[in-house]
Parts: structure tokens; C-alpha cells; sequence
């Protein structure tokens, strides 16, 4: 047998590892885990960490950003509640791997990015795996993307200083806004359902690390 023919099932074992934890963890919604099933992390993990790809943790990508916990991708995912017709707004593309997720349980999702050396990347592994209904966009997260709006859901990935009234505003009156919440180190993850005339109520989640949400583009290549 050689190596090569050995790392799918290695693969596959590791992956049913990591997805027992996050049902263990509290992600139990069958439709996020089977999302993550089909969503090779590796492909969106640098060749440098491609060993801790399965691994229940963050880790580092391009331009000082990080690809999230398994977990936390869970978390977030399960709970904007998503319907297969919903239209998503994504704030931070990252490596992708998120966006991925969105992707296979929702409509369309939208997705800004800052970094463009992010964003290629990104684009380029949506083409891997022919993904077709993502919509990209190089910009400002703090802005979203007034021109799509208004949106079911908005995920975003990045932690706000404050409560993202822009984002807010871009969202279906019924819709629902997850987002790290805060300017420290530890913020909290804010989960804001529509009220159907306008208001919103916030549950927080649980505490969370995430890189700050940065106003404008990068100026890097």
C-alpha cells in the first residue's frame, strides 16, 4: 500500500474525530455537521499547518488573520439558523473555509474581504471545489454591501468594537446578525435576531478571540 492510497482514510478518520467533538461541544444541528463534513479544511489550511488541519483549533493564514475553530465555525453557523434559500452576508472571507460552509447550506453568500491576497486565494480554492454560488468582494466589512441588502443572515468574522449598527441595518427585518462583539482581547459572541418590525433582541453566546475588524482595504499586493 503506499502513502498516497493510505491519506484519505487517515483523513476521513480525523475528520469524524474532529465532528464527534463538536457534537460533544454543543454543535448538533445534523445539517452544519454535514456541511463540515464536506468541507476539506486542509484545502484551506497553509502547507505549513497542513498536519493540524483537523485539529479542534485556530490557526494561522496570510496577512496576520487566522483560519477559526472547527467549534467556533460550528457555533457561528448553527446559529444563524440557515435555510437553503437564504442569502448571506459574509464580513471577512479569510482563508474561505467559513465561506465554504455558508455556501452549502444557503442560496448565496456574499462575502467581503480587505486583504486582497486573501480574497484570490480564497477565490481560487471556491473554484477547486466548484462552488458557484459565492459572490466576492474586495472592500470595507464595515460598510457590507448596501447594494445586495437586505440579507436573511450576516455572519461575521471578524470582532466589531461596538454594535454593527451599518451591518444591522442591512438585514431582513426577520433576519439574523452573529458577530464577536468587542475591543479587548476576549469578546463576546452576539447573536441578534430580528423582531419582524424593526428591532432586534441580542443574546450573547459564549467568549471568543477573534483579529479585530479593521476599517478600509489593505494596501498590500
Amino acid at each position: 500500500m503506499t502513502r498516497r492510497s493510505k491519506e484519505p482514510a487517515e483523513r476521513d478518520t480525523q475528520l469524524a474525530r474532529l465532528v464527534l467533538g463538536l457534537r460533544s461541544q454543543g454543535v448538533t444541528d445534523p445539517a452544519v455537521l454535514a456541511a463540515i463534513e464536506r468541507t476539506p479544511r486542509d484545502l484551506f489550511t497553509p502547507d505549513l499547518f497542513k498536519e493540524r488541519s483537523w485539529e479542534d483549533s485556530a490557526l494561522p493564514i496570510a496577512c496576520g488573520q487566522t483560519i477559526s475553530q472547527p467549534y467556533i465555525v460550528g457555533l457561528m453557523t448553527q446559529a444563524l439558523t440557515l435555510e437553503p434559500r437564504a442569502r448571506v452576508l459574509e464580513i471577512g472571507t479569510g482563508s474561505g473555509y467559513q465561506t465554504a460552509v455558508l455556501s452549502r447550506l444557503s442560496r448565496l453568500v456574499y462575502t467581503v474581504e480587505r486583504y486582497r491576497t486573501l480574497m484570490r486565494a480564497a477565490e481560487a480554492r471556491f473554484d477547486a471545489l466548484q462552488i458557484t454560488n459565492v459572490i466576492t468582494r474586495f472592500g470595507d466589512g464595515f460598510l457590507g454591501w448596501a447594494e445586495q441588502a437586505p440579507f436573511d443572515r450576516i455572519l461575521v468574522t471578524a470582532a466589531a468594537p461596538e454594535e454593527p449598527i451599518v451591518l444591522l441595518q442591512q438585514l431582513k427585518p426577520s433576519g439574523v446578525l452573529v458577530a464577536p462583539v468587542g475591543k479587548g482581547p476576549v469578546q463576546q459572541l452576539c447573536r441578534y435576531a430580528g423582531d419582524g418590525a424593526g428591532g432586534f433582541t441580542m443574546d450573547v453566546l459564549c467568549e471568543v478571540r477573534f483579529v479585530p475588524l479593521l476599517e478600509g482595504v489593505a494596501r498590500e499586493l
